[in-house]
């Protein structure tokens, strides 16, 4: 059956948990062109996911699971399909999507995307920057979708945190992650993926 938003020409979500419930390293160059769309008290913001990183789980040296379950890093244990959320360097959040297979903490941080509802909403908080660097790295992501810890464990499923399907990029680049030069053999695996010569992806 084909879904109704799909008749209507609006995007399909993603409600199915099986879909995250996968390797980070199949659901990562996926998440590239979808939608990510926070229903926030202020509005609504949502952009296009135009790059990510795959964090595979205990054995990725780089991955926050590969230390072990902490109360920081617990939500990455549970069902796949949360958000996950972090601090890092004190300063910035990190918004990363759980993934599975089942209970295996794997995870999807979210680098970059291009905005395409909420800009106004979104420079409250990033200022007046160029419209192509509003979402670009993971700390201006989730600055500009006002993304901190108090969403940390949102289910995508059920919202205000959700991602809709969107087109396929024509090209994917594939490169080493950023800044994970302390996890040794884990440190040059080609798990960034980028939407190739997109104007929004990190400057990295």
């Amino acid at each position: 059956m084909i879904p109704a938003a799909a008749v209507s020409g609006r995007p399909s979500p993603i409600d199915d948990r099986a879909w995250f419930d996968r390797s980070a390293a199949e659901v990562a160059p996926e998440l590239l062109g979808a939608v990510l769309i926070y229903d926030t008290p202020a509005g609504r913001i949502a952009g296009r996911i135009v790059e990510v990183e795959a964090y595979l789980g205990p054995e990725d040296l780089a991955a926050h699971s590969s230390a072990g379950r902490t109360p920081r890093n617990a939500v990455m244990f549970g069902p796949p399909g949360h958000l996950y959320v972090y601090l890092v360097y004190g300063m910035h959040h990190c918004a990363n999507v759980v993934c599975g297979p089942a209970f295996k903490p794997e995870a999807v941080l979210l680098r970059a995307a291009e905005l395409t509802e909420g800009e106004e909403l979104a420079r409250r908080r990033r200022g007046e920057v160029a419209s192509a660097r509003l979402a670009s790295g993971p700390g201006n992501l989730a600055s500009a979708f006002d993304i901190g810890r108090a969403l940390n464990g949102t289910d995508l499923l059920a919202g205000p945190i959700r991602i809709e399907r969107g087109t396929p990029p024509e090209a994917i680049d594939r490169t080493a992650r950023v800044g994970v030069n302390y996890a040794g053999e884990w440190t040059d695996r080609p798990l960034r993926y980028v939407i190739r010569d997109d104007p929004h992806r990190s400057r990295r």
